[in-house]
């Protein structure tokens, strides 16, 4: 399942639907939790059940739940089931996995929502229930602790909130899955959505989430190997093909050893 971008709809909003499904993301996020308030909470449902039943297309389709502890998990459940994957918010290891029971599309957990979640990020490597991906959030998590804010002034996350993301990422990797950047707010800010993205995809993300149809073809375009990227992958890989004895090689007059061969295989699998 390729995800560059995954794009939040709210669920009570069934006019941007179709809209969502053609700016290019791979996945739109049908939201039932935040951007949904509570009294129309029955409404979303119903109007994500509607769209579900609709033939789907090229984009997949992603429901994010309420917690599993607010008291409407079964009806989320119950729409849920027939979407491509399930957005776990709140996700404090195999407890809240275990909750959904074995009955669900591919889970993608925000992994890092609360205090507990943070011990519990290896957990996922044991996921009784497929994972489509894994993510975080750094909006939740301060509240959570009473942190007056997760960023610098200049937009940089503070000290806790970096550590939270490495663990992530590695998290993610740990269970093999794809590694999910969390949103980035500012949705007027083009220049700092490319650098963040930039930034998560030389880190080792794989995709990231948006707010907004406006960013999804800046996340496209930072978690999509580049020309060169794909020309270097396949010279890397050849080369390997070529001599599958060696553990190392010269190619351009530098070194490449076999992480670099795991490496050019990741990028190719990127690539499509």
């Amino acid at each position: 399942m390729r995800l560059r971008s995954l794009l939040f709809v709210p669920g009570d909003r069934p006019d941007r639907f179709a809209k969502a499904t053609g700016v290019g993301a791979d996945a739109v996020i049908l939201d039932l939790e935040d951007s949904v308030v509570p009294g129309r909470k029955g409404a979303a449902r119903d109007a994500v059940a509607a769209f579900l039943a609709e033939p789907a297309g090229d984009v997949r389709r992603f429901v994010r739940i309420n917690p599993v502890d607010s008291g409407t998990l079964e009806d989320d459940l119950a729409v849920a089931r027939a979407a491509d994957g399930l957005v776990l918010p709140k996700a404090e290891g195999l407890a809240t996995l275990a909750a959904l029971g074995a009955e669900v599309p591919p889970v993608l957990p925000i992994a890092t929502e609360t205090p507990a979640a943070i011990f519990a990020l290896a957990e996922y490597a044991r996921s009784p229930v497929a994972l489509a991906g894994l993510t975080w959030g750094a909006e939740d998590l301060p509240a959570a602790i009473g942190a007056q804010a997760s960023r610098e002034a200049d937009g940089r996350y503070t000290l806790p909130y970096e550590t939270v993301r490495s663990l992530a990422l590695f998290a993610a990797h740990a269970a093999g899955v794809p590694a999910i950047e969390t949103v980035f707010p500012a949705i007027a800010d083009q220049a700092g959505l490319a650098a963040y993205a930039a930034r998560g995809w030389r880190d080792g993300f794989t995709g990231m989430m948006a707010i907004h149809p406006a960013q999804v073809p800046v996340i496209n375009a930072a978690f999509t190997p580049d020309a060169a990227a794909i020309a270097r992958a396949r010279r890397i890989v050849e080369a390997f093909a070529a001599d599958p004895e060696a553990g190392a090689l010269q190619l351009d007059g530098r070194m490449v050893d076999l992480p670099h061969l795991k490496q050019a295989r990741r990028v190719l699998a990127l690539a499509g």
